[in-house]
């Protein structure tokens, strides 16, 4: 918990020292942004681009996938075999077919983990520093693992169908039709799911992939203090936050983190979610409770800033933000 701490806390003040918003009070700014839609071009992408920097171009793990393991997972994802009751895969809770964002747009998922949360999205969901809400797992392998419940026959209803596939993926072993393995193969195919955006054609030079609006609501997004829990390139997925800074949250009965590590301070901490794709992953936060991504920047901006976004505010933010989707999945 320190550790996130201090992190959170250098991340704030390396992005204040940026963007040059002086606090005015518990969880709210009075804005002096420096990043400019007047200015050059060149100016503003430099600006924006060492604020948030750039996706690698691989996740952690990916050294160590083969084509043949990746072939398998991918398989593998959409298997209904795996499931207890056969009636579901991980694409059932994570969509990743037929341009979706990687969620099942419900409040909660028909998942087997027990927590009433809404599905988080598996796309560049591999380079979070931590997986689900509360980061119990650190790797894909471990969310799968912690996650899945496997059918007590998955080896007998996987050999007939999968066995030359196995054996081309795990040469080295005799028998690879296993749990481990499984949880190996798709998350070598998860490690795929990489997305690409307007928003980084922008901050890798290309000027006009952001409307004038889509940079006013860029502008806005830093300098009304968003960016101080949505930072880095994926936006978000790199440390943990209280939701409610500001104002309570209206549902207490979830405790996040807390639930977890029994710890005072992580009491209503969650991982802060990724923004990318974020126009396609409603309903939004952790209980599913908003539906709309535009409902979703206003409750953010009282609850963590103490702002009252106004409709044209709330606007051109959101305007940004539906720039951050997949330009494959538009």
């Amino acid at each position: 918990m320190k550790k996130t701490f201090s992190l959170a806390v250098l991340m704030f003040i390396s992005i204040i020292f940026v963007v040059n918003c002086q606090p005015s009070g518990q969880g709210s700014f009075d804005a002096k942004p420096t990043v400019n839609t007047g200015m050059e071009p060149a100016i503003l992408v430099k600006q924006v681009s060492s604020i948030f920097g750039f996706i690698p171009e691989q996740m952690a793990g990916t050294d160590e996938d083969t084509e043949e393991l990746v072939r398998l997972g991918e398989k593998l994802y959409s298997e209904k075999k795996l499931s207890e009751n056969g009636k579901e895969s991980c694409n059932t809770c994570h969509a990743v077919d037929n341009k979706k964002g990687g969620v099942d747009n419900l409040p909660f998922s028909k998942g087997t983990d027990g927590k009433h949360r809404n599905s988080p999205t598996v796309l560049n969901a591999g380079y979070q520093f931590a997986q689900f809400w509360d980061g119990r797992a650190a790797t894909l392998e471990e969310q799968l693992k912690g996650h899945m419940t496997y059918h007590k026959n998955m080896k007998e209803k996987l050999s007939k169908e999968y066995k030359d596939l196995f054996q081309k993926a795990f040469v080295k072993e005799k028998k690879p039709i296993n749990v481990n393995n499984v949880n190996r193969a798709i998350a070598s195919y998860e490690r795929t799911l990489k997305t690409n955006d307007r928003f980084d054609d922008f901050i890798k030079g290309r000027y006009d992939a952001l409307t004038g609006d889509e940079q006013k609501g860029l502008n806005m997004f830093i300098s009304s203090g968003c960016v101080t829990c949505h930072a880095g390139p994926l936006l978000g997925g790199n440390m943990y936050q209280k939701i409610g800074l500001v104002k309570p949250y209206k549902n207490p009965a979830d405790t996040g983190r807390y639930e977890l590590t029994k710890d005072e301070a992580d009491k209503y901490m969650f991982k802060v979610p990724m923004l990318r794709n974020i126009a396609l992953t409603a309903p939004y936060y952790h209980d599913g409770a908003i539906k709309t991504i535009e409902e979703a920047v206003k409750e953010m901006g009282a609850l963590q800033l103490g702002k009252d976004f106004s409709d044209s505010e709330t606007g051109v933010i959101v305007s940004f933000l539906k720039s951050l989707t997949d330009t494959k999945r538009m």
